[in-house]
């Protein structure tokens, strides 16, 4: 699976590297970011509760992504 971060949708609540810090990061300005071009499978479930949680639905988790953001 991939997972992408639409940047120009984050505001920086910080929810997603809270709850799923090895799947996102804050960038130098608290806004979300990760380094994974595909999520392994023991981390799917944390990059998926990161995507539920963020109150802008900035982040897309699933099959098709083809870019981080």
């Amino acid at each position: 699976m991939k997972v992408i971060v639409d940047r120009s949708r984050c505001t920086g609540h910080g929810r997603c590297y809270v709850l799923s810090p090895e799947v996102f990061e804050p960038d130098d300005d608290g806004y979300c970011t990760t380094n994974l071009a595909e999520v392994p499978a023991d981390l799917l479930g944390q990059a998926e509760r990161g995507a539920a949680n963020c109150p802008e639905e900035a982040i897309t988790v699933g099959a098709g992504t083809d870019s981080n953001g």
